[in-house]
């Protein structure tokens, strides 16, 4: 057998060699506003064809939205009761395709729901076996009919009182932020030049139309000027700021928030997810085995403004808690919350909707083009944010703002850390269930262990190597960088990562030879407590 070529050293994100780059007299093809999921995946796509790409983002990579899901890589089941056959049939392909493209950062999660009414388990298994049917080729595993005592040998801890039975079935679970950051690094392994803390302030024009964008480095306050034939704006939630200056009158989005509890994996220790499809006021309950805890989960609350750093309403945080008592047997409260953490969906606002009721708006993602050739994009989830990439892309070439470079390439181009990963052929070796370590990096693995510090553990699940890869090859700044995205550790536990926060921000700065802001990272873990 023929020995497989070494892999590629990663490339490195030094930021003084980024923005050198981005003063280059060039004038790129895509000038991509906005580092979540949409806009990152966006310029994977591009770059692969061979476009000249730029991305700015005005944070951190996936800072809003795109780090804040429910951490479920799905087809919608929702939408399946809605009868939209065809956005489901799209998003289970998609899920496949992410499943198989990032074996390290997304894989198969079963999900068990308790049934305590007659008609529930007849109901809703006869809807997930159409899910099944529905995915064909891509489906995960086969829906199954629970008894009541072969649900409580799945879930021990589950409310026993009155359950019937239940329905297993199955969908996906991913490490949203560290797969954006995957998603960035194979853009730029692609020729993309991607660049965190710079603020697209406005856009620039030539006779009418769009030709690029004026943009100040947050760093340094320094602007900068990028030419480019075609900009996107994927702001999410943030999208009418920059179509306002493209002289938009009506907004697009209507902001609604998710809440999200993380409490201890000994509320809820099985390795199955728990799905409740329906709680007292309609809506949707996950307790989620994940990274070592448990997540639970979610609002769907109307907002009017749009925070960065949003926080849960007192009557969301009740809800949640009071919900989690009706099904689990050993109930969470408030002093055993460890992180809490709010993330704003950008709803496609109807035209002359009014927004008050967030369940009837289209989670369906929307372009644009304006007549300045802007081209806009919101809406969606992380599931087809690659469907999404290809679909503006398209549009760009069919309003004459780009040339047709050929077909999309990343259907089966794995992402960085996938290639070689543990189990990349039979699933992986070590489930996102368990709490965070090398294995995250999947064939990386090799370049983290040659790292200063690699035997050097801050936290049971974050080395001293895991910051310096952070910061050489990840693009990390800051202490929230490391502790909030490239770990996960703001999301598990605020109360440790507000502890580990001073031994970062010492690696960092050995690292950047910039202010790790440690004392900015302190307020913000604040905020992730409810004590």
């Amino acid at each position: 057998m023929q020995t497989p070529p070494p892999l590629a050293p990663p490339l490195p994100t030094r930021r003084a060699d980024l923005v050198a780059q981005l003063q280059a007299d060039t004038v790129y093809d895509l000038a991509v506003v906005g580092g979540g999921a949409t806009g990152l995946g966006l310029a994977l796509d591009a770059a692969s064809r061979g476009y000249r790409v730029v991305l700015v983002e005005s944070d951190d990579f996936a800072k809003g939205t795109s780090s804040r899901s429910t951490k479920l890589v799905h087809g919608g089941v929702r939408y399946l009761a809605q009868g939209q056959l065809d956005l489901v049939r799209e998003a289970l392909h998609e899920r496949s395709t992410l499943l198989r493209n990032a074996p390290h950062l997304a894989q198969a999660l079963p999900f068990v729901m308790p049934t305590y009414a007659w008609w529930e388990k007849p109901f809703y298994g006869i809807g997930l076996k159409v899910y099944d049917a529905l995915a064909g080729a891509s489906g995960l595993g086969r829906t199954e009919f629970l008894s009541r005592q072969d649900t409580l040998a799945c879930l021990p801890t589950v409310q026993a009182a009155g359950l019937r039975g239940g329905v297993k079935y199955w969908d996906g679970q991913f490490n949203d932020a560290k797969l954006a950051l995957a998603l960035a690094r194979s853009a730029a392994s692609q020729g993309a030049l991607l660049l965190n803390r710079m603020r697209a302030e406005r856009l620039l024009y030539t006779e009418g139309q769009v030709t690029g964008l004026q943009c100040t480095d947050t760093l340094t306050s320094q602007t900068h000027e990028i030419q480019a034939r075609c900009v996107v704006n994927a702001t999410g939630v943030w999208v009418d700021a920059l179509r306002e200056q493209d002289g938009s009158t009506q907004a697009m989005v209507a902001p609604s928030q998710g809440v999200h509890l993380v409490v201890d994996k000994s509320f809820w220790p099985n390795p199955e997810a728990l799905m409740v499809p329906k709680t007292a006021d309609g809506r949707v309950l996950f307790a989620v085995p994940w990274l070592g805890q448990v997540i639970l989960g979610t609002t769907d609350t109307p907002r009017d403004d749009l925070a960065r750093e949003p926080l849960a309403f007192e009557a969301e945080i009740d809800f949640i808690l009071q919900e989690s008592a009706r099904y689990l047997k050993r109930a969470p409260g408030r002093p055993d919350v460890k992180s809490i953490w709010v993330g704003l969906r950008p709803l496609v606002k109807p035209p002359q909707s009014d927004g008050d009721n967030t369940k009837a708006l289209s989670r369906e993602h929307t372009v644009v083009v304006s007549r300045s050739g802007l081209v806009t994009v919101t809406g969606g989830k992380w599931t087809t944010y690659r469907a999404m990439a290809e679909d503006v892309l398209q549009k760009c070439v069919d309003h004459a703002r780009l040339l047709p470079r050929g077909p999309a390439q990343t259907a089966h181009l794995p992402l960085f850390g996938a290639v070689g990963a543990v189990g990349a052929e039979a699933g992986p070796a070590v489930s996102l269930g368990e709490a965070e370590g090398a294995h995250s990096y999947g064939n990386e693995q090799t370049w983290l262990a040659q790292l200063p510090g690699a035997n050097h553990w801050l936290t049971p699940s974050l080395s001293e190597a895991m910051v310096r890869f952070a910061a050489r090859y990840e693009y990390a700044l800051s202490v929230e960088d490391v502790l909030a995205r490239r770990s996960r550790l703001l999301f598990l536990d605020a109360r440790l990562a507000a502890q580990t926060a001073p031994a970062v921000g010492d690696i960092l700065q050995s690292e950047t030879g910039l202010d790790p802001d440690v004392q900015g990272f302190l307020k913000l873990a604040a905020q992730y407590r409810l004590d």
